[in-house]
């Protein structure tokens, strides 16, 4: 399959309250229901020309070359799903995140934090909401589909993200008024999740494989620093000797954790984790 790289924009999407309606409908009905969804999906987005990079269950994610292409099928695609009739009368409220980035593709697919962004403000919506990231809605923002808007939602706090991100919901005015559903904090991360009624569960499913992808690459750059025991917790190698060279090392090595930090493949949090490490000797290359 051909992924579109440069800049791209990435959607995911799925049902609120899938397994409540499985539970409602039936086996066979709820069968029935899904099947409906996808072809909606598949076909809606196949006519925007965004190409579907991965699916489980309810839940799709797809990458468009343009954000305009995206909105678009993200908006018509929640108006056929709201507009629809379903098996036993039952209401089908999709929900959708967007986001505007410039990922790594590899050998498997998409890598970097945008994958990960993306799946994080659709995890934060509630069935009926377009959400999208604001560098999405800088690009789209002054040529908006008819009977559509942009309303903010303010920053709020991603799960896997570092800082606050600003979410904004694209308001479509046809559809009946969705109440917010972005937590204004982070839930701690000890909270009990209800995985009956919580419609992330087959986007985290979809999103583990980058965030697998990501892990190992950031490894894999860090083992070259500091050698394969990086991550690995507390080991009993003895410090490196001294070396005239030590100061030029560190600021070589310092340069290049910053690089992989503004690539995307190395979090703040990381890239603070191994300058501690090098300033304090630990993995300073011998």
């Amino acid at each position: 399959m051909h992924l579109p790289t440069g800049t791209v924009t990435f959607v995911f999407t799925d049902i609120e309250g899938s397994t409540r309606l499985l539970k409602q409908l039936g086996d066979t009905e709820y069968a029935t229901l899904l099947a409906v969804h996808r072809r909606l999906v598949r076909d809606i987005f196949t006519a925007h020309e965004g190409p579907e990079i991965d699916t489980k269950g309810d839940a799709f994610f797809y990458s468009f070359v343009r954000a305009r292409q995206a909105v678009a099928a993200a908006i018509e695609v929640t108006r056929a799903h709201a507009k629809g009739t379903w098996p036993g009368g039952v209401e089908v409220r999709i929900r959708l995140g967007l986001h505007t980035g410039e990922p790594a593709v590899g050998d498997e697919g998409y890598t970097g934090l945008d994958v990960v962004r993306a799946s994080r403000i659709a995890a934060a919506g509630a069935g009926g909401q377009v959400l999208v990231s604001d560098a999405t809605r800088s690009i789209v923002s002054g040529d908006l589909p008819d009977g559509v808007s942009i309303r903010s939602l303010g920053e709020r706090q991603l799960k896997d993200i570092d800082r606050p991100e600003p979410i904004f919901e694209l308001r479509i005015d046809d559809l009946a008024e969705v109440s917010a559903a972005v937590p204004e904090m982070p839930e701690p991360a000890s909270a009990p999740v209800d995985h009956d009624f919580d419609p992330s569960g087959p986007i985290e499913a979809m999103v583990e494989n980058a965030r697998q992808r990501i892990e190992s690459r950031v490894l894999a750059q860090l083992g070259h620093v500091f050698g394969p025991d990086f991550g690995g917790g507390p080991t009993d190698r003895p410090p490196p000797p001294p070396s005239s060279r030590r100061s030029r090392s560190v600021t070589h090595e310092i340069a290049r954790l910053n690089e992989l930090r503004k690539d995307g493949a190395l979090t703040d949090e990381q890239y603070q984790r191994a300058v501690d490490r090098l300033l304090d000797g630990e993995g300073t290359p011998g």
